[in-house]
């Protein structure tokens, strides 16, 4: 008998660095990935992560007929009061300018004081179903904190400044498997897995053709 073919699973994000992420976390399950529809614009009107999570995985799975898998994420920094929180991919408009922002704003929060450095990535996924429920969420954190200037090429966002003690490492200084274990992802997705497999099977078994 013929395996079932693979589940259809939009990411819905448009960030490529997202998606491959994501891929990665996700090979080991019977999925075809893929990326949302360009063009596709969900406004994240959410004043949190989750809140986030749900709109894009809901508009996502309605634009496309198929499961969709959202991540809401983002860095708070406790010196700036939770900022840039849920406005982390809008806080300017490339890497290296979030990344100056981020680290100027920092330098003048504490000016003069002890400098509290420390910050927390969240990571928010929701599961919907074609039909646009949401029918799994989960939330991974990461504490660390947020380094003077950059260190390592690899990752994304603001990773070059972000440094988890933990590792003794930034997130762009982290291979795949690193991050994959402690990364805020990495831990929403250790959450996400175990639930999500049974989905994935009863999906199979009402559709044992892959249709």
């Amino acid at each position: 008998m013929a395996a079932p073919a693979p589940t259809p699973l939009v990411i819905a994000s448009g960030n490529a660095g997202k998606v491959r992420e994501f891929a990665h976390l996700l090979a080991d399950l019977p999925l075809e990935i893929r990326q949302q529809p360009e063009g596709l614009e969900v406004e994240e009107t959410g004043s949190t992560f989750a809140e986030n999570a749900r709109l894009k995985a809901t508009a996502v799975a309605l634009a496309t007929g198929c499961w969709a898998l959202a991540d809401d994420s983002g860095l708070a920094v406790a010196a700036l009061g939770g900022a840039p929180g849920v406005h982390s991919a809008r806080y300017a408009a490339s890497d290296p300018e979030r990344i100056a922002r981020l680290l100027r704003e920092l330098a003048a929060a504490t000016a003069g004081s002890s400098p509290d450095r420390s910050a927390r990535f969240t990571a928010a996924l929701a599961v919907a179903d074609p039909s646009g429920d949401i029918v799994l969420e989960v939330e991974g954190h990461c504490p660390g904190l947020i380094l003077e200037a950059p260190r390592g090429s690899g990752g994304f966002g603001y990773d070059p400044v972000f440094h988890v003690p933990e590792a003794g490492l930034t997130f762009a200084e982290m291979d795949k498997a690193i991050k994959g274990r402690i990364g805020h992802r990495g831990r929403a997705f250790a959450l996400l897995e175990p639930r999500l497999r049974p989905l994935l099977g009863a999906q199979a078994s009402a559709h044992p053709s892959g249709s």
